[in-house]
């Protein structure tokens, strides 16, 4: 990281050109914002999870109130905050804990990314009813465009298929080969558990065990079932017993 430019509140306003290069990383905490200026590519990777060192994303060794205006928090706030006054040490919390604001150019190559995946998602589970065949992608991809579909650009692409699938219900008939998923959760992570399965698919029976376990059964669209499994591992730290419903 380069150029730290001091510890006090007050007003470092970084030079057009430079700073013109950037994108900022924004958290807010009891109501005060913090920004930093990191490099827009090595960001965009760090918070995607790649070995990114911080040393290459974060651009200055300062943390901002408001970056455009060049004003810097104060000590006694990133203290409060942060446990700690050091700039460069407060900067990467930010990092680690703050929204990227993307730039206009990641901001549509991720969206289109996501967006071909999810068309690719729903050409491969889903078939025209009439026909039993799959939707051309292109088809699919104009009716996208006719519901005004949405596209989160850091969402997955298999949590995203099931709010666009039913966006398209009125444009396109759709059929999808369904399975159901019995799926045991104790009770720490039940809150988190049912947010995915509902993102998912739909929970057709919900019982809750004398411990507060979570044991339902959940009908997905087929393809859904890697995701779904990769969501429950990460949050459930692979404690979720997820079984195929014959």
């Amino acid at each position: 990281m380069s150029g730290n430019f001091g510890r006090g509140g007050g007003s470092f306003k970084p030079r057009t050109h430079e700073s013109s290069k950037f994108t900022t990383v924004r958290l807010t905490i009891g109501g005060e914002q913090y920004e930093i200026l990191v490099n827009p590519d090595p960001a965009l990777s760090y918070k995607q999870g790649r070995n990114v060192e911080p040393s290459a994303v974060v651009a200055v060794d300062e943390v901002y109130s408001d970056s455009r205006k060049g004003l810097r928090s104060s000590g006694e706030k990133l203290k409060l905050h942060f446990g700690t006054d050091d700039p460069a040490k407060a900067a990467l919390e930010v990092l680690k804990r703050g929204e990227l604001n993307l730039t206009q150019e990641q901001r549509k190559r991720l969206t289109e990314e996501k967006r071909r995946a999810i068309i690719a998602a729903i050409s491969k589970n889903f078939v025209d009813p009439r026909t039993l065949l799959p939707h051309p992608p292109m088809r699919i991809d104009q009716a996208m465009l006719e519901a005004r579909v949405s596209v989160d650009p850091f969402q997955d692409p298999n949590e995203q298929m099931k709010a666009v699938v039913d966006a398209l219900r009125t444009i396109l008939p759709l059929k999808s080969e369904k399975i159901r998923l019995q799926v045991k959760v104790s009770a720490q992570y039940t809150g988190q558990a049912i947010g995915i399965l509902k993102t998912f698919g739909e929970i057709v029976k919900e019982d809750w065990l004398a411990d507060g376990t979570l044991s339902a059964i959940v009908e997905i669209p087929a393809g859904g079932q890697p995701g779904l499994l990769d969501r429950l591992g990460s949050t459930t730290k692979g404690a979720a017993q997820v079984t195929v419903v014959k």
